[in-house]
């Protein structure tokens, strides 16, 4: 596919030509381990072992990398296996990384209890800061980490900024791009170095697969990425790869409904008498609305806010709601609420990152918007 078709096009096609032997418009699912070579070394299209590499896969890899304008996609078991392999790529014992004051609980978890453990050190910025990103960078910096929005009070990263405070410190720029997802935000067109995804959510978007995925633009680091994705082992399966293919067909209506919704339950709860802050970038006073709105083609569907009356009212928002499911993970079509301190992000408590406690946070999904305005009405009481 040429990178000249629109990104709705390049999302039903790109790595997915018709089956050259049957016609098949879907890519066949490989469910194959070994392959048969003519001769030794003989290999037919490349494919030896399913771990390094599947057709299905392959159409995948592909697909993500034409989506995120990138050189070459990778698919991984889940988005903290793509995490894993990308550290373990960039760092050695010694290095350092920067990473936000607000992300993702497994993603803190993994540097916090795993990464640690074998010599890389970490320090925490407010990443919608660049001068405190900056501030943080030392000379054994290798990365900075951000997540734009953020995981779970929806903060916005200048990503083309804080890009030029890591490379003029010779850092590499990751961004976690999964609230966002390729169709509101292309992070390596504004400087990232690495986009990461837990494909699980927006990606797949029917809660039906667990994936994970990196895109880059530079070459050499594809190859180092791919190498250790073969030796380290944690890839998509062939069925994984053909459910998150079969979602990213419909991510752009997807998203524009997600957006439109979470817009409209934004406002509800901003004029709310029992809501006391909503982080949301959509709403013009969010702090960073005016970055948001230059790097991203919307908003999202993702929602947090915060509940008078402390922690347990805001644990007893998420058990009145009816049609927002209680529940753990986001971005399928179905919407979703949790309480954050006690569940995703349980892992942060006494640390930099630990969450508010009277905080709620919702997916919003694709249905009714005035049904989903009157369950989150109830809820509230």
């Amino acid at each position: 596919m040429s990178d000249q078709h629109a990104f709705e096009t390049l999302a039903i096609h790109a790595g997915q030509e018709p089956d050259p032997l049957t016609g098949a418009v879907v890519p066949p699912i490989y469910q194959v381990s070994t392959y048969k070579q003519d001769g030794v070394g003989g290999l037919r299209g490349g494919y030896e072992y399913s771990r390094s590499a599947n057709p299905t896969r392959t159409a995948l890899e592909e697909n993500l990398a034409a989506l995120e304008g990138g050189a070459r996609g990778l698919a991984f078991a889940s988005g903290l296996a793509a995490e894993d392999c990308l550290l373990r790529t960039l760092l050695a014992p010694g290095d350092h990384v920067v990473i936000p004051n607000d992300a993702y609980g497994g993603t803190f978890r993994l540097f916090a209890k795993v990464v640690s453990r074998w010599g890389v050190e970490w320090s925490v910025a407010d990443s919608s800061d660049p001068a405190a990103v900056r501030a943080e960078l030392r000379p054994n910096t290798k990365a900075v980490w951000v997540e734009t929005p953020s995981n779970p009070l929806l903060g916005i990263t200048d990503i083309a900024a804080v890009a030029q405070v890591a490379h003029e410190a010779g850092a590499k720029l990751v961004v976690d791009n999964t609230f966002a997802s390729p169709y509101l935000q292309q992070p390596l067109s504004l400087g990232a170095d690495v986009v990461v995804h837990s494909t699980t959510k927006y990606m797949g978007g029917h809660s039906d697969v667990v994936g994970g995925a990196l895109v880059t633009s530079d070459a050499a680091l594809a190859d180092e990425l791919a190498f250790h994705q073969n030796a380290m082992g944690a890839v998509a399966g062939p069925f994984d790869s053909w459910l998150t293919l079969r979602g990213i067909k419909t991510l752009a209506v997807r998203m524009d409904r997600h957006s439109a919704n979470a817009a409209r339950i934004a406002e509800l709860l901003v004029s709310h008498p029992r809501v006391t802050e909503v982080f949301y970038p959509g709403l013009p006073e969010h702090r960073l609305h005016e970055v948001a709105a230059k790097q991203m083609k919307a908003f999202g569907g993702m929602i947090s806010f915060r509940v008078e009356g402390g922690e347990e009212a805001a644990v007893e928002v998420c058990n009145r709601a009816r049609l927002f499911t209680l529940g753990e993970s986001l971005g399928g079509v179905e919407s979703l609420i949790e309480h954050p301190g006690r569940m995703t992000h349980a892992s942060t408590a006494g640390s930099q990152l630990e969450v508010p406690a009277d905080l709620v946070r919702l997916s919003v999904g694709i249905e009714s918007v005035d049904d989903l305005l009157a369950d989150i009405k109830q809820a509230l009481g």
